[in-house]
């Protein structure tokens, strides 16, 4: 028997973990995302949706994952309900992941099947209904190089569409219609029409921009965006999409969504806040971030103030700008400073910044494309850069305590013929 009415929450890529080298920032996105889980249970939200990386690795740091799981596991004692699917930094295909740990414990329930199904196999959506309320949840995971699209495309959702309530769809993956114009043609997903049509929400996450939009017959279609993000283009967003984004708390009445954000993420720092490089000298540059350190309210070891540099490089390596020096002298003075190299251009492209990792890759990976032989043809394409991403994180993949040698690297010469789509025999 469905209600009425009744409100869940929504949320989508927290990936907790992120930013292991700026442990402010990462200590601040941690934060934000137990903000919006607190939210969850001020709002007494039926239930909460994550559609996908709520962390952002398989198996994240402990510290990182204990205050996070710690708090989904009260939400839970307190009678909310936790749906979730896999996002593409969640899943890892040869071992457990830990969100394989807390659905074993209970702390949530997988919506989505995780088996890797032959391309253009038909296939039966499976689907769930949250019982206090009757709605009727079903989800695909999130999955690299563009296998999650054939996933779309094959789904059999007769039985998910025929059951009476209030129908919501979980995916992890970029809707094309829905893509802003700085990401088009650098992402490829799915199409609005390989959803699932007769939902009245579709619980979507992926691309960390938030975007509402509609389902191929109708439906709220939403992506919250990411809860903070992981990249300096992320801290940017959160001003730009200030009170836009973070956590969907959704109000149903007869099945009409009534869609509100909450947004936890604390002022950051963002493009307006940095500090620019561009003709600076060293000396006037740490002037600079000292005086803008001295400023900011009551930093401490635990909570060091974030400094963003942007600007021109020039033909200058980072070591001439003194960073360490300048974070030394703040230390001494009492003023605990953490850096974080923002926009930063240069003239001398073997000068590598230091930027975030999804910055290198994705500059990495573009020029490894254009440079695509007959040899390598596998980089090619809409899917090349995500094959390249996987194979990278694959192989890149730890070897777990106690993992016999050649148990790994098999695991990891399985995974690497799996993504390049290369049987056994071929490879020989």
């Amino acid at each position: 028997m469905s209600r009425d009415r009744f409100v869940f929450a929504h949320m989508a890529d927290a990936h907790v973990g992120a930013w292991p080298r700026q442990p402010a920032v990462r200590a601040e996105l941690r934060e934000s995302v137990l903000r919006a889980i607190a939210h969850v249970e001020e709002q007494r939200a039926e239930f909460l949706l994550i559609s996908g990386d709520l962390f952002h690795t398989p198996v994240p740091d402990p510290a990182e994952a204990a205050p996070v799981t710690a708090a989904l596991r009260r939400l839970v004692d307190g009678g909310t309900r936790i749906y979730a699917i896999y996002g593409s930094h969640d899943y890892v295909a040869h071992k457990t992941s830990w969100l394989d740990v807390l659905a074993e414990a209970e702390v949530f329930v997988r919506v989505a099947p995780e088996s890797v199904r032959s391309e253009g196999t038909r296939w039966t959506l499976p689907f769930l209904v949250d019982e206090p309320t009757g709605a009727v949840i079903a989800g695909i995971s999130g999955r690299s190089h563009g296998l999650d699209r054939e996933y779309f495309r094959a789904v059999d959702s007769e039985a998910f569409r025929a059951t009476a309530g209030f129908h919501i769809f979980q995916f992890h993956a970029a809707v094309e219609d829905y893509l802003p114009d700085s990401m088009r043609g650098k992402i490829h997903g799915i199409l609005r029409a390989d959803l699932p049509g007769g939902c009245q929400y579709y619980a979507g996450g992926h691309i960390h921009v938030p975007y509402i939009g509609e389902g191929p017959e109708g439906g709220l279609l939403v992506n919250p965006g990411a809860i903070y993000g992981t990249s300096t283009p992320d801290l940017d967003a959160q001003r730009t999409f200030q009170g836009r984004h973070g956590l969907a708390v959704v109000e149903v009445d007869h099945r009409r969504p009534r869609l509100t954000f909450f947004d936890p993420c604390r002022p950051s720092v963002s493009a307006e806040d940095a500090v620019t490089i561009t003709s600076r000298s060293k000396e006037d540059l740490q002037a600079q971030i000292l005086a803008r350190a001295r400023a900011a309210p009551s930093p401490s070891p635990d909570h060091p103030v974030v400094i963003r540099l942007d600007g021109d490089l020039g033909d200058r390596s980072y070591s001439e700008l003194g960073l360490s020096e300048v974070t030394t002298a703040a230390r001494q003075a009492g003023v605990p400073v953490e850096i974080l190299i923002g926009n930063v251009r240069q003239s001398d492209p073997t000068n590598i910044p230091a930027l975030s990792e999804s910055e290198i890759e994705r500059q990495e990976f573009e020029r490894l494309g254009e440079g695509a032989t007959e040899e390598t043809a596998w980089l090619l394409g809409d899917g090349g850069q995500l094959r390249l991403r996987e194979l990278l994180r694959e192989l890149g993949t730890p070897r777990s305590e106690g993992e016999a040698t050649a148990d790994y690297l098999e695991a990891r010469r399985t995974a690497a013929l799996r993504i390049l789509d290369i049987r056994r025999s071929d490879a020989r």
